[in-house]
């Protein structure tokens, strides 16, 4: 090691950022470098910026099971830059393998990637992530810290094939079991169709919160043009994964951190194209959040308006009839972004340096295709998502209107309440449940503290007894969330939730409800007078096993509802970032 090293006075880069306190900072350089180099690297190779390769690799996650392989390439296109990768692991979160549900861990793995970055030497960021809270962490908390970073996906699986017919997970999973659990398959079969649904290593295989947060990465400036759609197991993904490895080294001499491509430009983007590839209603949660670390709010009633003037352009299941492999094959994100133009901020800043409109005038010319439709001729003519209030929604409530019943979404009925997750699982199937299919089914105490992590149980089964009578399709409400990969006429993210005393606690059954998707209303037909005197008797929910202690603990004292993000309280920024979308255009 040269003196000079240690008596640099320009800004840290490099190996010698963010030094380790000894008290000496010449010492502290010496000692680092002393450790690194018995991986075997020399003093030329320390002395390239650094680039940090966040690792979610794990046997618990499938979704990631192409990791080694994406590291490897990001490794390459580094070097090719003449960067040094380091590839440092962090928390890997798996929607079916996290209890109680892998939301509650989403703030925890924001955590985990933002301290990481924050202590050790890294001039930017690679974020390595794919399942549907990977990519929100991932993105809330290199927003947080600051440096600059590129977001790379794992990839959607392949799909696979059963008995003659093209599956895929997830919606695939819903339809099948539903079918099962109606009688109209076997055990043979479902044993069957189990083994087919998840063909190959990666992400779902349609527009469930997976593939939607990789497209809404892509449309908020942090992921490489075309980088959301290729399959897992491709050479295209590979070949992004070395260029995004590349790219990482360049961002780095134009400082190009996140606070400069995530403006409220950027995110009305990006809620264009949820609401266009008809995406996972946990896109708005997510989106949500990570806005939330820049001090940015989102307007949700702007978000309803722009709703109505955006067309679902995207026939993917659950809202179509494709899967992730067509989407790339007829162009992608880059297709999908050349019918929205007109509505897009061409003028956003992405991770290459350039604008969202420059990029889009440099890009390849269309080509014929059938699954993203023309912006004059879309899959549903609004927006995929609506968001509804009434005296049951105060706060807001949204709806998967692309992927709803139309003879349910202008609706009165009679409420069929179930107080919590154990409530339903022990009475939905009963036989002697009074339910009836123009019922409304009312779930309570799923929201962020109640469940607590506002689990994906709002896609409640239809009553065995219904769906044996062929009943595809209800009502139903709850303050939780359900799964991209869902459809059905479904009301989530009541709020405030039933646990801190919103409206939805006070439902019982019996109660009329009436939900208009046209008005954007949702009602409980109860007079005032009996609510105040419901609401004076309420109680709530006592505490459990494990609310005291630890991680739990600070979840339950921090947590905000789902009009915040369902963020950490300490971790929203402070800042005042302006709100999301914009005002229109006058």
């Amino acid at each position: 090691m040269s003196s000079s090293d240690s008596k640099k006075t320009d800004a840290p880069s490099g190996m010698r950022r963010g030094l380790t306190s000894y008290g000496d900072t010449g010492f502290s350089l010496f000692l680092r470098k002393a450790f690194i180099k018995g991986a075997g690297l020399t003093d030329d190779a320390l002395s390239r910026p650094v680039v940090g390769i966040a690792n979610t690799g794990s046997a618990y996650n499938p979704c990631h099971g192409n990791a080694p392989q994406l590291i490897e390439a990001v490794k390459r296109g580094v070097m090719l830059a003449g960067g040094l990768p380091v590839d440092f692991p962090t928390i890997s979160v798996h929607e079916s393998f996290a209890a109680p549900t892998s939301m509650y861990l989403r703030n925890l793995m924001s955590m985990d990637t933002e301290e990481m970055i924050r202590a050790q030497p890294m001039d930017a960021v690679v974020l390595i992530g794919g399942c549907d809270k990977t990519v929100p962490a991932q993105l809330m908390g290199a927003a947080s810290a600051g440096i600059p970073a590129i977001q790379l996906v794992t990839g959607s699986m392949l799909t696979g094939g059963h008995r003659g017919e093209r599956v895929g997970a997830c919606t695939d999973c819903r339809r099948f079991w539903g079918k099962y659990r109606a009688d109209e398959i076997d055990d043979q079969e479902i044993a069957d169709v189990n083994n087919q649904l998840v063909a190959s290593v990666g992400t779902c295989s349609v527009m469930g919160t997976a593939s939607t947060m990789a497209c809404i990465a892509e449309a908020l400036g942090m992921m490489l043009p075309g980088g959301a759609s290729p399959p897992a197991v491709t050479a295209d993904r590979m070949r992004i994964a070395e260029q995004t490895g590349t790219q990482a080294v360049r961002m780095i001499a134009q400082q190009l951190t996140p606070n400069r491509i995530l403006t409220p430009k950027a995110f009305e983007n990006a809620l264009r194209v949820l609401l266009a590839i008809g995406g996972s209603t946990n896109g708005i949660v997510h989106l949500t959040a990570v806005a939330g670390r820049l001090g940015i709010e989102v307007d949700m009633a702007a978000f309803d308006r722009i709703g109505r003037e955006t067309p679902v352009l995207v026939d993917l299941k659950p809202s179509g009839q494709h899967y992730m492999e067509d989407f790339h094959k007829a162009g992608g994100m880059r297709t999908l972004l050349r019918e929205l133009r007109p509505l897009l901020h061409l003028d956003a800043l992405t991770v290459t340096g350039r604008t969202l409109g420059e990029e889009m005038d440099a890009d390849r010319p269309p080509f014929k295709q059938d699954v993203i439709r023309a912006f004059d001729n879309p899959i549903y003519a609004q927006g995929g998502i609506a968001v509804l209030r009434g005296n049951l929604a105060p706060g807001g409530a949204i709806i998967k209107q692309s992927a709803a019943s139309p003879t349910l979404m202008e609706h009165e009925g009679r409420a069929v309440v179930f107080e919590n997750l154990e409530d339903l699982a022990a009475r939905v199937d009963a036989p002697d449940l009074d339910v009836n299919a123009d019922d409304i089914m009312v779930l309570k105490n799923i929201g962020p503290t109640g469940a607590p992590g506002m689990p994906e149980a709002g896609y409640m089964p239809i009553p065995m007894k219904l769906a044996r009578a062929g009943v595809k399709d209800m009502v139903r409400i709850s303050d939780g969330r359900m799964s991209g990969t869902a459809s059905g006429t479904i009301v989530l993210h009541v709020t405030p939730e039933s646990a801190i005393g919103g409206p939805l606690g006070l439902v019982k059954t019996g109660d009329r409800i009436r939900l208009s998707v046209r008005e954007r209303s949702l009602t409980l037909l109860v007079d005032e007078a009996d609510l105040a005197a419901r609401k004076a008797a309420w109680q709530a929910p006592g505490e459990r096993p494990g609310d005291d202690r630890g991680y739990r603990k600070l979840f339950l004292t921090t947590v905000t509802q789902a009009d915040k993000g369902v963020d950490f309280d300490f971790l929203r920024s402070t800042g005042k970032g302006g709100a999301t979308p914009l005002p229109p255009k006058k």
